[in-house]
């Protein structure tokens, strides 16, 4: 009999957590259609905005190949080689994608031209780390909740997500979305 007592207040956290999630999605249609405010952006601490540089890339030297392996036999020699021959292995340059900052986004180009945004969302309710790919793809890479919050990811598109820090009658909402050909993000709070 004890159960039925939780009964209401499991109802009522379902309904909400719902009417959130509902009232994010129908807003969806508003946000893509105005222009963006940077306003929104300026409200974050500076530390939303740091991100540790990426790793370098190994690439091949402009040239040399790797030769292709084929499958050999492993029968023993029954011939010693007649010499020896060195070879030496073509030299690898190792080269960092240009890192800027546009917005606050850490921004990297690849060779092929796509631009990787990176950014950081530092909230009272946890950390998010969100990335966007110039071909409008949104990623959340990481959600940290902070202590009595718990983290929700809303995703409809790939160009579009939502990530929510909630506790009990109180919620964060980062919403990232790829818009005019750049990223966006608006942080929101609800609740107290």
């Amino acid at each position: 009999m004890g159960s039925s007592r939780w009964t209401p207040i499991a109802g009522w956290a379902a309904a909400t957590a719902t009417s959130i999630v509902l009232a994010s999605v129908a807003i969806l249609p508003v946000l893509r259609a105005s222009e963006p405010r940077d306003s929104a952006l300026a409200q974050l601490p500076a530390a939303a905005t740091s991100f540790p540089v990426p790793l370098p890339s190994v690439t091949t030297a402009p040239g040399t190949q790797r030769p292709a392996t084929s499958p050999t036999s492993r029968r023993p020699r029954t011939t010693a080689p007649t010499s020896k021959a060195t070879t030496t292995r073509p030299a690898t340059k190792t080269t960092t994608p240009p890192t800027t900052t546009e917005d606050g986004w850490t921004v990297t180009t690849a060779e092929d031209g796509l631009r990787t945004y990176v950014r950081t969302f530092q909230v009272e309710g946890g950390q998010a780390v969100i990335k966007m790919t110039s071909d409008a793809v949104v990623t959340l890479v990481t959600a940290t909740p902070a202590e009595g919050f718990a983290v929700q990811k809303v995703q409809d598109s790939p160009d579009n997500l939502a990530v929510y820090f909630n506790e009990t009658n109180h919620s964060f909402i980062i919403h990232a979305t790829w818009f005019n050909d750049k990223p966006f993000a608006e942080v929101s709070e609800i609740g107290q």
